[in-house]
């Protein structure tokens, strides 16, 4: 292989992915504070790639405001979720739990085709990331949208390690997540963090379903489902509940699966299944992931 066609790839993966990173982070924090898997999270990414096609393509409206349309109403939706399917089932069963978070995933995904109808429509893209768009570098061809998406997983992440670690709000969080119980007993609003985390949770997917429509540019109501199954792979490679590993188990997925397909070309029909592979190693050899902490189960 080409050197120039190495980074050709290697820049790709790094994009692909950052964007895994991002949209496990939600996950993560959902795992971290309730032992939940939000299964609905990856939905979420195809609901705000919707807002801003409608939102541009009907509205009109600028792309500030789209995409801050799509991520409060995205955030809004989470915290409706967590509402309707998760709160009054907190102290049951955890197969109980598990059901209703898979249903609430089949519920968005059939809402969006009746919504939206099956057929996949064209993301809207700004100037700035349309097809003209890309720079070549030693000659690599790289896309913006390509650079713009590490560097916004990036400054997300460090915005969101400052809430948890120096604010009151992410130490109330690291409270619950450390005992639910006990912090509730200690005068923690332990709705308040469950809604606010699954916000924050759902805004990053929003953001991430903003840029995987820039990226990938069709969108259709169950675009969510194997972008949401990886990054839930990728947070429990990395070690589910905890932010770091989240980033690291998606940057980690992402770059693997471009360069497997990249060097062997011939098993590129099964980049998917390679995901589900490092889901099933992961779980034999290290279940905590690569940075995770065994945390006893609430019963």
């Amino acid at each position: 292989m080409q050197l120039s066609m190495f980074f050709q790839h290697l820049a790709n993966a790094i994009s692909l992915g950052s964007l895994y990173s991002l949209v496990a982070i939600g996950y993560t924090m959902v795992y971290g504070i309730l032992r939940l898997i939000n299964f609905a999270h990856g939905d979420l990414l195809m609901l705000a790639a919707y807002i801003v096609y409608y939102a541009r393509g009907m509205f009109h409206l600028p792309w500030p405001i789209s995409i801050i349309l799509a991520i409060l109403l995205t955030a809004g939706t989470g915290i409706l979720v967590e509402r309707a399917a998760y709160r009054p089932l907190r102290d049951s069963p955890r197969t109980t739990i598990l059901i209703s978070a898979i249903g609430v995933s089949f519920l968005v995904e059939n809402l969006g085709l009746v919504l939206f109808g099956g057929r996949p429509q064209p993301f809207p893209l700004p100037a700035v990331f349309d097809s003209g768009s890309a720079r070549e570098i030693g000659g690599v061809r790289v896309e913006n949208i390509t650079f713009a998406i590490p560097v916004v997983t990036l400054v997300l992440l460090y915005v969101l390690l400052h809430i948890v670690h120096k604010t009151k709000t992410g130490m109330a969080m690291r409270a619950v997540a450390r005992d639910f119980d006990t912090a509730g007993l200690m005068g923690v609003d332990v709705n308040r963090i469950v809604a606010i985390t699954f916000a924050i949770g759902s805004a990053l997917a929003a953001v991430g379903g903003i840029m995987w429509g820039m990226k990938f540019p069709q969108i259709n109501p169950l675009m969510g489902m194997m972008p949401g199954m990886k990054c839930f792979i990728a947070a429990v490679f990395g070690g589910i509940g905890n932010i770091q590993g989240a980033v690291v188990g998606g940057f980690i997925l992402g770059v693997a699966e471009i360069m497997i397909v990249a060097f062997l070309p011939s098993i590129s029909g099964y980049r998917d299944a390679f995901a589900f592979v490092i889901l099933i190693g992961t779980l034999l050899i290290r279940p905590t992931g690569l940075i995770g902490e065994k945390v006893a189960e609430k019963v």
